[in-house]
């Protein structure tokens, strides 16, 4: 064997598939200008593809004739085995899966705080079920592994105040939280006719409900801590299950995030009070990981999520946005 009829080695004998197209394009056009034409090329740039094509398959491939370049008994014997190659590349490039939500039998699973349950979970739901009925929605409790759930598909998003979520995670905003007081419509002392008298100081002298974990609650303690605020708390819980059933039958107050305090004002019939004291908001997210940003059903949960609570929160729907993953920091929709 000549060195010119030595078979290229290694990467050399991968043939890029843009040469391919042109060996399609020229046997079929015999023309060297047509195939320029039809290839959105320049014909100096397809001639140089053609040396290149030449070089790695060492042959001529086409000659020049009368009847212009017509093809040698080796380009012949490829045109077969290349356009089989060249459909199965156009299989492959439009293969890639879609989501049809009507026809989906899919399970989603949603990390979520206890108050995404109660605020989020059940116009969700609604919306999920009426355009997907053979989507299950399951939801799973924040833990200190939800960044890795997220990363091997254990969790399909995650919503909430989640500020320490970082390394190849997006986030996109849903909406922004504030902080309200909640108590009974009866409370003897903070009468509904008598504004006046909630204030800071009747803030401090009433009893109250603490929350141990949940939804910013390090923000509250904070808050109080920072500006020398003390309170009377006369029960703990783990969380707001339960709180309102307590709020109705006695005069305790629970100081918590808007949305969950409204949610929870409507369904129990209790009374929301102004914070006394100033108190930083914070942003709800839905978190990602990049490994499923480009996914169908990852990006369809996503839009039904950001579509639903930019309607039901539209007076800041001007704060919307999507944030990329940070690689190095802690992350701050």
């Amino acid at each position: 064997m000549t060195h010119h009829d030595q078979a290229p080695r290694g990467d050399a004998a991968l043939l890029d598939p843009k040469l391919l197209h042109l060996f399609e394009v020229l046997y079929t056009t015999g023309s060297v200008t047509r195939a320029a034409e039809l290839l959105g090329q320049s014909q100096p740039t397809v001639s140089i593809w053609l040396g290149k094509l030449r070089a790695q398959l060492a042959d001529p491939l086409f000659v020049r004739t009368m009847q212009g370049m017509q093809p040698t008994p080796r380009a012949d014997a490829l045109i077969e085995p290349v356009r089989e190659v060249l459909r199965a590349l156009r299989r492959l490039s439009k293969s890639a899966p879609g989501f049809d939500p009507a026809q989906a039998q899919r399970r989603f699973v949603i990390a979520m705080t206890d108050a995404s349950h109660i605020t989020l979970l059940p116009n969700l739901l609604a919306h999920v079920r009426a355009l997907a009925p053979g989507v299950v929605l399951a939801a799973s409790s924040i833990s200190n592994t939800l960044a890795q759930a997220l990363q091997n598909g254990q969790a399909d998003l995650a919503l909430g105040y989640l500020p320490w979520l970082d390394t190849g995670i997006y986030q996109q905003t849903l909406y922004e939280q504030d902080w309200i007081c909640l108590t009974n419509t009866r409370h003897p002392r903070v009468p509904d006719d008598a504004p006046e008298h909630w204030n800071l100081p009747v803030y401090q002298a009433e009893a109250h409900i603490g929350i141990s974990s949940g939804t910013g609650q390090h923000l509250l303690e904070n808050a109080l801590a920072g500006q020398g605020i003390t309170r009377q708390v006369r029960l703990e819980l783990p969380g707001f299950l339960g709180l309102s059933a307590i709020l109705s039958s006695s005069d305790l107050i629970a100081t918590l995030p808007r949305h969950i305090g409204e949610t929870l004002a409507r369904a129990a019939g209790l009374r929301t009070l102004p914070c006394p004291f100033t108190i930083a908001g914070f942003t709800v997210k839905q978190y990602w990981h990049t490994r499923y940003h480009q996914d169908p059903a990852s990006r369809w949960l996503r839009g039904v999520c950001a579509d639903l609570f930019m309607r039901r929160f539209k007076h800041e729907v001007h704060r919307f946005k999507q944030v990329g993953p940070r690689a190095n920091r802690m992350s701050s929709l």
